[in-house]
C-alpha cells in the first residue's frame, strides 16, 4: 500500500473568511496561508485543517473531506478500482503536487495527495 499518512481534512463552505475567524478565535487553530477566497489552511497541533470554497472542492463533496498522502498515486488508483471504489478525477498542481479524487464503495468522497517530484538540474 502506498498510503503513508492522513495529509489533512478540509471543510467545504461558501464563506471561507468568516469560518476562518471562528476556527482561529474559538478553537485556537493557527493560520498558515490563504489562496484568495478558495482555500485557507490552518495548523492544529501536528495536523492541518483547511476551509475550501465549493469551487476548490471536488464535485459532490459536502462537509469534511479527508486527504491522505501517497507516494504512488497510480498504484493507489488501481487498488481503489480493484476494491470497488471509483476514481473521479486527478489534478496536477505543479509545484504543489498532485491530487487524485475518489469515492469509496458507499460514495464517500476522499482525496489522495502526492508531493511534487524533485527536479535536479543536469
Amino acid at each position: 500500500m502506498a498510503i503513508t499518512r492522513l495529509r489533512l481534512a478540509y471543510h467545504v463552505d461558501g464563506d471561507v473568511s468568516a469560518l476562518s475567524a471562528f476556527y482561529e478565535k474559538a478553537l485556537g487553530f493557527e493560520y498558515l496561508f490563504q489562496d484568495a477566497d478558495r482555500w485557507l489552511e490552518m495548523k492544529v497541533g501536528d495536523a492541518r485543517f483547511a476551509l475550501a470554497s465549493p469551487a476548490e472542492a471536488p464535485e459532490g463533496a459536502r462537509g469534511p473531506v479527508l486527504v491522505f498522502e501517497s507516494n504512488d498515486l497510480d498504484a493507489d488508483a488501481d487498488a481503489i478500482r480493484r476494491h470497488g471504489g471509483e476514481v473521479t478525477g486527478q489534478r496536477d498542481m505543479g509545484a504543489h503536487g498532485r491530487t487524485l479524487t475518489a469515492c469509496d464503495p458507499s460514495g464517500t468522497v476522499f482525496q489522495l495527495f502526492s508531493r511534487p517530484k524533485a527536479h535536479h538540474p543536469s
